[in-house]
């Protein structure tokens, strides 16, 4: 569905991935449609341009078309928007995102997780946006160099490996029971990895490590609160690195990170950082936002400080875009 665009107002895009939160997410296309079309004209508020693509070629195609500076909402989650993500940075735009993802972690950090559709819609065409701050690693797979800006979290090492086994995880399980069963998969090919951590210029660690993830976002993987106390808007990136972890050490380590309590545990180490590089004898897996990437004997994370602009929680209403409650 489209609406008239009215020359007058500024421009907005709702783009629905059906596919997200195992297919869940399409069940919204109609209610969402309803309710953007009692969109009210006037008072600064977005026009909206509502998009269903099983495609992301044209949903960046999309975003790329939009004047400068324009409002997209995205109904997805943390794998939508990391495929989103450059599209959204090229054309300066501000987003507004409506949860409907599998772990919804980016959601978590800006304070939407929990929130009816409905109220997430209003908020995410006329919230105002803040900046946050956004990752970017860098790295080299065999089709060339690569360069990936992540939102929530880069992994490298047995969670990516976790991360590979969700994605090809069973549909219906969603969020955290999803990376659970992932886990346990890989816990029978349990491996180390030789890694050389330098931190802003300091090496930190030269040896075995089960992995060593860069958080932008508290939790990671669903939920989990892997670094409690890092924030997106800090100009900074929070190192998390475990290991190196037998069978039953790793048997250990896990309920603890699920339950938040891993922090000072010996060989769980955490450090903010502007800049990282990982560098590994062997090729690491890598995932971004819970995105396998593939595997990379070397990656260098930095933060993009301010670099892209967010409707929080909280974020104060131009006026109501709609009165229908959605919901699925």
């Amino acid at each position: 569905m489209t609406t008239t665009a009215d020359p007058g107002n500024p421009r907005a895009l709702v783009l629905l991935n059906p596919h997200a939160g195992g297919g869940r997410a399409g069940r919204l296309y109609a209610p969402l449609a309803k309710a953007l079309a009692d969109v009210p004209r006037g008072d600064g508020v977005a026009v909206p341009h509502f998009t269903l693509t099983d495609s992301e070629a044209t949903a960046v195609a999309c975003i790329d078309a939009l004047p400068h500076n324009s409002r997209v909402v995205v109904v997805g989650g943390d794998g939508t928007l990391n495929r989103l993500l450059p599209a959204l940075l090229r054309g300066g735009h501000s987003l507004g995102l409506v949860p409907a993802g599998s772990g919804n972690d980016t959601a978590r950090a800006l304070g939407l997780r929990g929130m009816t559709c409905d109220a997430a819609l209003r908020l995410a065409l006329s919230g105002e946006a803040t900046p946050i701050d956004v990752g970017e690693a860098t790295f080299e797979l065999p089709q060339g160099p690569q360069v990936v800006p992540f939102l929530s979290s880069l992994t490298a090492g047995f969670d990516s490996a976790v991360g590979l086994r969700a994605i090809n995880g069973p549909r219906w399980l969603r969020g955290l029971p999803r990376y659970l069963l992932a886990t346990f998969g890989e816990l029978a090919a349990l491996r180390n990895w030789p890694l050389q951590v330098t931190t802003d210029g300091e090496l930190i660690h030269n040896g075995p490590a089960l992995f060593a993830s860069s958080l932008n976002t508290p939790t990671f993987a669903g939920g989990m609160p892997a670094v409690p106390h890092a924030r997106n808007d800090d100009g900074r990136l929070d190192l998390l690195l475990a290991g190196p972890f037998g069978l039953a050490g790793t048997l250990l380590m896990l309920p603890l990170l699920l339950a938040g309590r891993h922090l000072g545990r010996a060989k769980v180490r955490t450090r903010a950082f502007h800049e990282m590089v990982i560098s590994s004898t062997q090729p690491v897996p890598l995932a971004a936002d819970g995105e396998y990437l593939g595997e990379a004997p070397q990656i260098t994370v930095k933060v993009l400080p301010d670099a892209l602009r967010v409707v929080r929680a909280g974020a104060a209403l131009c006026s109501p875009p709609c009165t229908r409650t959605i919901s699925d």
